[in-house]
């Protein structure tokens, strides 16, 4: 993709994220996107088949960097990093929610929330399973089972800490509650 593609999407992507901010995905429509990023219909399509291809896209590169970190072993070290378990991974994605980097916690309380946390859960399950496989030894229960279990109780703990803890605690101190909780596991 060469710079002008790469800008404009990267419009598309911050117009996308800004009306996501502002109101309900159904209520979004493509006029709205293309006005914002002040493009041309025709641009829009050249890159996105359609709205939500556009909302997949973006959850896609939100998570990217993240999981390619990991996998390339390039993740952010913390100095509260416990010895053999994902912990910077966890921390890192929670202060991008805490952040609301490119609106990250807009999608979370957003209509279209459930179709984000599915991938959110999915890229979570890729991340530790790159980690898992690398770093620990035996697991006694199956893989599969682990993954979707850490994974589902990740994003269900995101949930509550955005939409019932109105985000009182902060990253670091949820990341611990988090690594309490699954530390016996691993």
């Amino acid at each position: 993709m060469d710079r002008r593609q790469q800008k404009t999407r990267a419009a598309i992507f911050e117009a996308f994220s800004a009306l996501l901010s502002e109101k309900p995905y159904s209520k979004i429509t493509i006029q709205n996107i293309i006005d914002r990023a002040n493009i041309g219909r025709s641009t829009f399509y050249a890159h996105f088949q359609t709205k939500d291809s556009l909302l997949e896209d973006m959850c896609q590169e939100l998570f990217e960097h993240i999981v390619d970190g990991v996998m390339n072993d390039n993740h952010p070290s913390d100095d509260h990093q416990h010895t053999g378990l994902p912990d910077p991974v966890f921390c890192h994605l929670l202060e991008h929610i805490a952040e609301n980097t490119n609106h990250l916690r807009d999608l979370l309380i957003s209509e279209s929330s459930d179709f984000f946390l599915r991938y959110f859960k999915t890229s979570l399950s890729r991340l530790i399973a790159s980690y898992l496989l690398n770093h620990h030894k035996e697991i006694p229960v199956p893989e599969d089972f682990l993954l979707n279990h850490i994974s589902g109780s990740f994003v269900e703990m995101v949930q509550w800490w955005v939409r019932k803890n109105k985000m009182q605690a902060t990253p670091k101190e949820l990341n611990a509650y988090f690594q309490t909780v699954i530390e016996p596991l691993l």
